[in-house]
């Protein structure tokens, strides 16, 4: 690559690869697409909610106008569920944008950002984006070593990820701990905690994170409606942190960050309580069928908190591959995560039932065909 433009840092970048959408492994495998099963993204099965169908067609007439820069009814609507001023309140193009907004406003160049090994690959991106310094801490049974992250908080550091559960592990930290770490976090260095996933939490798990923001300056609570709320394609998402945060934050937030579409819809899911309902029982119910699969097949797996399990294909680095090779040619799509350090592990997605039945007869099939042809080897 030339050198000629961008400094080293941003060079150095490996671009954040998405799971594979469905039209591409038709197109590379020669399927029929209604015929492919995607299970690689942590999407909603359930697809958009018809409540936020019909508030995203009452919005189409004002889309030949700017939508609200400021989003004053999706901020009042968030400030009342969560029970904060709307002034602490920032919206993103999904929480990713949260994220990014953060490492730019408070990390310099050279400056330091903890996160834990295996965690949200855009904590990476951020902090290499803006020319900062990794501080990776080892993780402990595949998720966050609280302990060793606060203590690896250095002079200079800035900015911590948290991400409860943890994608793309699934671990999950009790709320207690998370308080506790709090406690040990120098003033001047800024909490993000992100909760992409907290709405798949059981009831016992479930703590209010944005309680803590009025006894902590400086943490960030970030939150999604890409997950439970079935929005991902419309780039949905929001920090809650205190009014000098919040202001920080939207001196670099991008105008028109969320359309007009998204803040209506999100307004709408907000509220459907009933959605969020049947898609926790769902996702519960498919959690354990595909532990019992797993168990079934001995397949080694971490116990998840979110909408996914992350399970081990294999004993060489090599086997997420190929095993991942074998899925998508039956059709099936899921998530390698080798650029996490895992390349022995496959990340799934919680789906229908009948699309976890069909992942499981798959990779019983997929698993079978690289061991034959591994002994052909």
């Amino acid at each position: 690559m030339s050198k000629q433009f961008g400094p080293e840092y941003v060079r150095a970048i490996a671009p954040y690869q998405a799971g594979k959408p469905i039209s591409e492994v038709a197109r590379e495998f020669g399927l029929d697409e209604a015929g492919i099963v995607k299970l690689a993204s942590n999407e909603n099965p359930f697809g958009v909610p018809e409540s936020a169908k019909q508030a995203m067609v009452a919005a189409i007439a004002e889309l030949g106008r700017y939508p609200d820069a400021n989003g004053f009814d999706l901020k009042q609507a968030l400030a009342k569920r969560y029970d904060v001023p709307m002034e602490w309140i920032t919206l993103g193009n999904g929480s990713n944008d949260i994220l990014e907004i953060a490492a730019h406003t408070f990390v310099e160049r050279g400056q330091s950002v903890v996160y834990s090994q295996y965690s949200f690959a855009v904590y990476a991106l951020a902090t290499q984006g803006i020319g900062a310094r990794h501080i990776v801490v080892p993780a402990v049974d595949h998720g966050h070593d609280l302990d060793a992250m606060a203590a690896a908080i250095e002079e200079d550091t800035r900015l911590v990820f948290i991400a409860n559960p943890n994608n793309p592990t699934g671990t999950f930290i009790p709320g207690e701990k998370i308080e506790a770490f709090l406690r040990k976090v120098p003033p001047n260095v800024v909490v993000v905690l992100d909760e992409a996933y907290n709405e798949y939490l059981a009831e016992e798990d479930q703590y209010e994170s944005s309680a803590w923001v009025r006894q902590y300056p400086n943490l960030l609570v970030s939150r999604t409606f890409s997950k439970a709320y079935g929005l991902a394609g419309l780039r949905v998402g929001f920090g809650i942190a205190q009014a000098e945060v919040t202001d920080l934050l939207n001196r670099l937030r991008q105008p028109f960050n969320v359309n007009s579409l998204a803040q209506a819809a999100a307004i709408a899911a907000l509220n459907d309580k009933a959605f969020l309902e049947q898609g926790a029982r769902n996702n519960a119910a498919g959690y354990q069928q595909f532990v019992e699969a797993f168990e079934q097949m001995g397949l080694e797996y971490v116990p998840s908190y979110g909408n996914f399990v992350l399970v081990k294909v294999g004993d060489d680095i090599g086997a997420g591959s190929r095993v991942n090779i074998a899925l998508l040619k039956q059709g099936v799509i899921v998530r390698p995560v080798g650029a996490y350090g895992l390349p022995e592990w496959l990340r799934i997605s919680i789906g229908l039932p009948q699309e976890n039945a069909v992942l499981i007869a798959a990779l019983q099939k997929a698993l079978a065909d690289v061991s034959a042809a591994d002994r052909v080897q």
